[in-house]
């Protein structure tokens, strides 16, 4: 297939479809709505669904409809949106049941404005919703990437039975860029456990309560099982310059593309800068940033809040190395110019 000039947030949808999806069920909310546009246009032709439901409440709850009868299903918000959607998420994860979530951020807290930020990370990667549940959450850079790991969120949804986020600023939902889509869509059966609403599927059941405390402890253990072996087996994450590094930033989404150009200005100013840009925030690549640490002796965390993945940058760290954060929020993002002016200034006092 041809490149075609599309907005990131294009680009997922038609990753989407090619993934396999055919039931979309959302709200409109800046800066996503290309999403359910795309949906409205694109379902209907390959025999799907689009349906704008009456409020995000609704439409997590119809994703988990559609789950449960197989069918490859996704909803798009924004901040607020998610937020009404925590408690859906929980019933999802707790009756582990695939689905992607499409999550463009934007400013906040409250109603915030509809510029692009990175506050939902907290909402996202640590849970919004209640219980002893994770999501894996995938954050593209690109309108390709855009497409690509919504395209692997469904299969690692599908693997895992389990609700899969792609987290996305809205510089990255709004933006064009050349895309190459799949050349192959897939379109798998239903699974073996759905309800069909046919007597083969009948003694099938989907549910997350479990009345008895040993039966839910039970239930916890087994979905905890599955999220350490995430950990293991699911990790994604980039590494640019991190070879001899002496200053490594961290930084994903929009603003790792920023850390790049950073990371080349200070090379050519005899700084030894590299990157390590997390693609899934979780599980969160940990390893990799300790790996980093073989060289680097100050870590420079970026983000377009006021500091919320750093967090786990510390963590992963244990105190091997200083963790130093540079943030904006509001809607603004940082420029290569001042990320390169407060490294000169970190690494002054090393």
């Amino acid at each position: 297939m041809a490149k075609q000039l599309v907005k990131g947030n294009e680009a997922l949808m038609k990753g989407a479809i090619l993934a396999g999806c055919r039931a979309f069920y959302g709200y409109p909310i800046t800066p996503a709505n290309e999403i359910a546009e795309a949906a409205a246009a694109y379902l209907p032709p390959v025999g799907g669904v689009f349906l704008q439901a009456e409020s995000e409440v609704a439409a997590i709850n119809m994703v988990f409809g559609a789950a449960s009868a197989g069918v490859r299903a996704m909803t798009a918000s924004s901040g607020p949106g998610i937020s009404l959607m925590g408690e859906g998420i929980s019933y999802l994860a707790g009756a582990e049941l695939p689905c992607v979530i499409a999550d463009i951020t934007r400013g906040g807290p409250g109603l915030g404005n509809i510029a692009p930020e990175q506050s939902d990370y907290f909402q996202v990667v640590k849970g919004g919703g209640h219980g002893s549940y994770r999501t894996l959450v995938l954050a593209p850079a690109s309108a390709q990437e855009m497409c690509d790991l919504t395209f692997d969120a469904f299969e690692l949804a599908a693997h895992y039975r389990n609700p899969v986020i792609v987290m996305a600023d809205g510089f990255i939902g709004q933006m064009m860029e050349p895309v190459e889509f799949p050349r192959e869509a897939k379109l798998p059966p239903p699974p073996e456990w759905a309800v069909l609403g046919d007597a083969r599927t009948r003694p099938n059941l989907i549910t997350s309560i479990y009345l008895e405390p040993d039966a839910l402890e039970a239930h916890i253990r087994k979905l905890d099982a599955k999220y350490q072996r995430m950990q293991r087996e699911s990790v994604r994450c980039e590494n640019y310059m991190t070879e001899d590094a002496e200053l490594v930033f961290v930084g994903y989404g929009i603003v790792s593309r920023v850390l790049k150009s950073a990371v080349n200005r200070l090379r050519n100013e005899g700084i030894r800068a590299g990157l390590v840009r997390p693609v899934t925030l979780f599980p969160f690549p940990t390893e990799q940033i300790r790996a980093a640490a073989r060289t680097a002796q100050t870590f420079f965390v970026v983000e377009m809040s006021t500091g919320q993945m750093v967090e786990d940058v510390r963590l992963a760290l244990a105190g091997m190395r200083p963790v130093e954060f540079y943030g904006r929020c509001g809607g603004n993002s940082p420029s290569a110019e001042e990320i390169v002016e407060k490294a000169m200034e970190v690494m002054a006092h090393v």
